[in-house]
């Protein structure tokens, strides 16, 4: 069993506790639910953002805690200020140490897209999302049927959320090109083994319709490869550790940024 499959495992547990405590009906009362959503595509293609999409991870099943001593609220002022086009939280707790309450926090502070990075099985999970005031939420085809895929997304697009697809590669890629995804970005960390390389997206970008946002994930350290990410075709770039192993991520981004 690979992480991947032990992180679904326990997703599916969590969901059955969580279901019996608090309803659809109940996540559609919230005052966030009827918010509408900041648009990916606009934010993405500004000319005024840089095209990253900030991160703000405590800790990863591969590097354990990263840095827990930050506010959501400081952290993700600090990336929308660099000029990051969107912000993406973690809210699983027992691998990633996050919650949907980072969500929250971080949307109060927030007027660019917020996306709810986790590991979406179920349509209530996308409800939650909403909820607590997320504009995108994220698939990842190798957790999910190609007729999943499809039904997930369109519940996603009939709430107004955003769709970012994570794709590892041409066959998963393959198998979910459907109109109800935003944007669709290439993992560049292997999921069996959590070794990183660009090579993975720059194999796939010229596999992905036009149509789509490009978004390269994971392993970007260097402004360098963001230049060698757009040339390729690259739009967005999901960045995480890179700031957040750092002890002022804020700081940390608006260095790199300087840089691009």
């Amino acid at each position: 069993m690979n992480i991947l499959d032990k992180i679904i495992g326990r997703k599916k547990e969590e969901l059955a506790v969580a279901k019996t405590k608090v309803t659809i009906a109940d996540l559609m009362q919230q005052p966030l639910f009827n918010r509408t959503c900041y648009n990916l595509k606009d934010a993405v293609l500004d000319p005024n953002k840089t095209g990253i999409i900030a991160e703000y991870k405590r800790a990863s099943p591969s590097k354990g805690v990263i840095n827990d001593k930050v506010s959501v609220e400081e952290v993700v002022s600090g990336y929308a200020a660099a000029g990051a086009s969107a912000i993406s939280v973690l809210t699983d707790a027992d691998f990633f140490k996050g919650s949907l309450e980072d969500l929250k926090r971080a949307r109060e502070v927030l007027k660019i897209p917020l996306l709810r990075k986790d590991f979406i099985v179920d349509e209530y999970q996308i409800a939650e999302a909403k909820a607590y005031g997320a504009d995108i939420i994220l698939l990842i085809a190798a957790a999910l049927s190609k007729e999943e895929v499809a039904s997930l997304a369109q519940y996603a697009k009939d709430l107004g959320l955003n769709v970012l697809l994570e794709v590892h590669n041409e066959e998963e890629l393959e198998a979910s090109l459907f109109d109800t995804i935003d944007a669709i970005g290439v993992n560049n960390r292997n999921l069996k083994d959590f070794t990183v390389s660009i090579d993975h997206s720059l194999a796939l970008v010229d596999r992905i319709p036009e149509s789509f946002i490009k978004v390269s994930e994971s392993g970007i350290s260097d402004p360098l490869i963001i230049g060698q990410l757009k040339e390729a075709g690259f739009q967005a770039f999901l960045i995480g550790e890179n700031f957040m192993k750092t002890a002022d991520p804020a700081e940390s981004i608006k260095r790199f940024v300087s840089e691009l």
